[in-house]
């Protein structure tokens, strides 16, 4: 009978949102996403610890909005997002710790905001293995406390893309297009550039689809977040082309490079690689970079079988977008480039595993899930171990930033003051001086000036192992911090020498 009671269920069961595999009811959707936001923010706060001092990057987006230390210099590439996002802590207390715990806590929230944005799209057992893929992998955790601009743009390429697809289901509301408009405005007020590159499938789509309140909702976030820069860009830097230019410099040059053998090589910790020599870490630390991409085209042949191309086949495209300037035009690696592509992936990766497991019906598959248990067991060991190694070399190296900083205010460099040469924008902030190079990436003061500084306050000439002090320090008093040697300018009137 067409008009009998489990026709009328069958009906209502049409109208419910499709999500493959049958997602338990809403109200129970979010528990297991705020499980795993829980668990990464207390792993954060556990294995990070929130005393590790800030790494140079760090140093640079925090001095723009502290009041105890001097702002660093900008360079072209950088974005102000990562300064706004720390400036509700930073601009009022110098502790690191509570910086720490701030990012923790905010970072947490945020993969939980993002998760949610696929309800309805994955099963919640999918999104909830896709959250804990992304993060318990190394890098993630390592930056999820850190006040660098990667995660962020992993958060919000998560969001857009899922509000994305959920605003082209029917009935779909203008909080889906709102989510569309703030992913890309986080992309894009932390790195423009990314956001770009992140978005390129969705503008396809919307423009392919002529969808235009997407698109609209697309080019409206890429604007707000990436305005300021473009403005910024007329007002420091000589105009936008002229800020391309010399981020592009800053970077290397931008152009055909393969850096995948790179990336590989900063799988064993190495915060940046550059230049990227030395041998390739242990095969069993790299496995799981090979597999990603295979586990992803599982899942799309999932996804097709079940009817749902388009929710893997978008974050697949998109990851991949987000991946390539990173693998192929430029000639250098850090791991937490690749952070949107690998939060983007976890989607297909997630449903493939679970895909391995269980059957359609639900029934565990026992030898496929006790295989993949296994593998993910030793994906996690493995991270934990890169991570436990990578937050102890960084917690020495930023100690010996803190200790020579002590030892430069002995010496009577103490606020005002100026430091120069090797590494001097974090041992600038660490003793709460400026910092100035007259070369290089980040060079922006000449020697006359340095000159004409150290007739005011106290300026400390920094020279790294090997290296030889410039012309204006060589008759300054010579010391030695450990291998690094200091060339201290004669004390200036009304200043006290070393002490």
């Amino acid at each position: 009978m067409a008009d009998g009671a489990n026709a009328t269920v069958a009906g209502v069961r049409r109208r419910g949102p499709a999500t493959g595999s049958g997602a338990p009811p809403r109200a129970r959707d979010g528990r297991p996403l705020a499980a795993v936001a829980a668990a990464f923010t207390l792993a954060q706060l556990v294995l990070v610890r929130p005393g590790m001092g800030l790494g140079w990057d760090e140093t640079v987006y925090v001095s723009q909005v502290t009041s105890h230390t001097p702002a660093a210099f900008f360079s072209a590439p950088r974005s102000r997002g990562v300064s706004l996002l720390v400036a509700p802590v930073a601009s009022w207390s110098s502790s690191t710790a509570l910086l720490r715990v701030y990012l923790a806590l905010l970072s947490g929230l945020a993969l939980y905001l993002a998760l949610r944005a696929w309800r309805g799209l994955f099963p919640a057992r999918v999104l909830a293995t896709a959250g804990a893929f992304f993060a318990t992998l190394w890098v993630t955790l390592f930056y999820g406390p850190q006040a660098m601009p990667n995660y962020w743009v992993a958060v919000g390429a998560l969001i857009c893309a899922g509000c994305f697809l959920r605003a082209r289901e029917r009935g779909a509301g203008p909080a889906a297009l709102w989510g569309v408009a703030a992913g890309a405005a986080l992309m894009a007020w932390m790195r423009p550039t990314d956001a770009v590159w992140v978005t390129v499938p969705l503008l396809a789509v919307a423009l392919v689809r002529r969808r235009g309140w997407l698109l609209l909702a697309l080019v409206g976030g890429l604007a707000a977040g990436g305005v300021p820069w473009v403005i910024e860009a007329y007002a420091g830097y000589g105009g936008l082309a002229q800020r391309l230019a010399d981020a592009s410099r800053i970077q290397g040059g931008l152009g055909r490079h393969i850096a995948v053998d790179d990336q590989l090589r900063s799988l064993g910790g190495r915060a940046l690689c550059r230049p990227c020599t030395g041998p390739m870490p242990h095969p069993v630390v790299t496995l799981w970079w090979f597999a990603l991409p295979v586990l992803a085209a599982a899942g799309l042949a999932v996804a097709v079988r079940a009817g749902r191309t388009a929710r893997t086949l978008v974050p697949l495209a998109c990851a991949t977008t987000a991946a390539l300037p990173y693998l192929f035009t430029i000639e250098y690696a850090a791991p937490r480039f690749l952070q949107p592509a690998y939060a983007l992936l976890a989607l297909p990766v997630a449903d493939a595993l679970w895909h391995l497991a269980r059957t359609r019906d639900g029934r565990w598959r026992p030898w496929p899930a006790a295989l993949v248990a296994v593998a993910l067991a030793g994906h996690l060991a493995v991270q934990l171990a890169v991570l436990v190694h990578t937050v102890d070399r960084n917690t020495d190296s930023r100690r010996d930033w803190a200790r020579t900083a002590a030892t430069l205010h002995r010496l009577g460099v103490r606020p005002p003051c100026l430091v120069t040469g090797h590494e001097a924008i974090p041992l600038g902030y660490y003793a709460g001086c400026s910092s100035g190079n007259t070369h290089g990436n980040n060079a922006n003061t000449t020697a006359a000036e340095i000159v004409s500084t150290a007739r005011r306050m106290p300026v400390a000439a920094l020279v790294g192992p090997g290296g030889t002090p410039p012309g204006y320090a060589r008759s300054w008093t010579p010391y030695r911090i450990g291998d690094l040697q200091v060339r201290i300018a004669p004390p200036a009137e009304g200043t006290a020498g070393p002490g």
